[in-house]
């Protein structure tokens, strides 16, 4: 791509997707990352995983956080957060992203709810790193899904009950999440999100930015990118996908795409069909 690196700027930075055909809804990463800021991206899934070593500091639901080595990292599905390293030998990691549905799936309990974003927890996280691991080069489907349910099990111990996750989810604003998803190719202008939750728009606007900790127009990029990474996974031209969520062209995509995920839409994409 004219303009945009395939390769991170630091020679040590390196991020990696993998997903399986038959167990969608999940995916697997694994990073090491020096330099690179990863500018505020959501997952419609929980982002579950352990630090391997050095230090990430993020923000998520409106905080900052310290993600040190042998510490889990426990974040809710649909919540936008950032990363960059604090340690000059930056921080490695790996992540496994489940969606709810899935999750649900999996473990037999709908509604789990993490409300710490990191926990340290040195004897887990190390049990954890293994599991990814072996999850990872696993290219038998029982097998792939045995390690999963391990895995997820896991995490048990760490996720609320369905009960307290139905009362401290945040449910307000959901038809303008749902209005954003519907118009990611559009210019929505803030009238037109503040009718959707009816209210006025500067009072809407003050009640989102406390309510997601982020402005409307950030949380659309993120659902933006999001719907790009799954048209990639599916297949699409980064050209097509560019025109049908919004973005000005391929470059646009490239740059907010590796900014968000760490790597470049080709090489995700390469990564996950290959």
């Amino acid at each position: 791509m004219q303009g945009v690196p395939d390769r991170f700027d630091d020679a040590f930075d390196a991020a990696q997707f993998r997903q399986v055909a038959h167990r969608p809804g999940v995916e697997l990463y694994r990073a090491h990352i020096v330099r690179h800021s990863f500018d505020p991206h959501t997952h419609e899934a929980y982002g579950l995983g352990a630090i391997e070593s050095g230090v990430e500091r993020f923000r998520y639901r409106g905080s900052d956080h310290l993600a040190p080595p042998d510490s889990l990292v426990l974040m809710n599905p649909d919540v936008l957060h950032t990363g960059h390293a604090v340690t000059a030998e930056g921080w490695r990691y790996r992540m496994i992203y489940v969606e709810p549905d899935a999750a649900a799936d999996i473990v037999g309990e709908p509604g789990w709810w993490f409300d710490e974003a990191v926990r340290h927890d040195p004897r887990r996280a190390r049990r954890i790193t293994a599991r990814l691991d072996a999850l990872w080069h696993a290219r038998e489907p029982l097998d792939f899904d045995s390690q999963l349910h391990a895995l997820l099990e896991e995490f048990r111990d760490h996720a609320k009950t369905p009960r307290r996750a139905r009362a401290e989810a945040p449910k307000r604003f959901a038809a303008v999440l749902d209005c954003l998803r519907a118009r990611l190719s559009e210019r929505v202008t803030l009238d037109e999100l503040a009718a959707v939750a009816e209210l006025s728009p500067f009072h809407f606007l003050r009640q989102f930015r406390a309510q997601y900790h982020v402005t409307p127009q950030q949380m659309l990029m993120a659902l933006r990118l999001h719907e790009a990474k799954r048209l990639l996974a599916a297949g699409v031209a980064p050209a097509r996908i560019a025109a049908d969520t919004g973005l000005t062209d391929q470059a646009h995509l490239t740059r907010a795409f590796q900014r968000r995920y760490g790597v470049t839409p080709a090489r995700y994409q390469k990564q996950i069909r290959g």
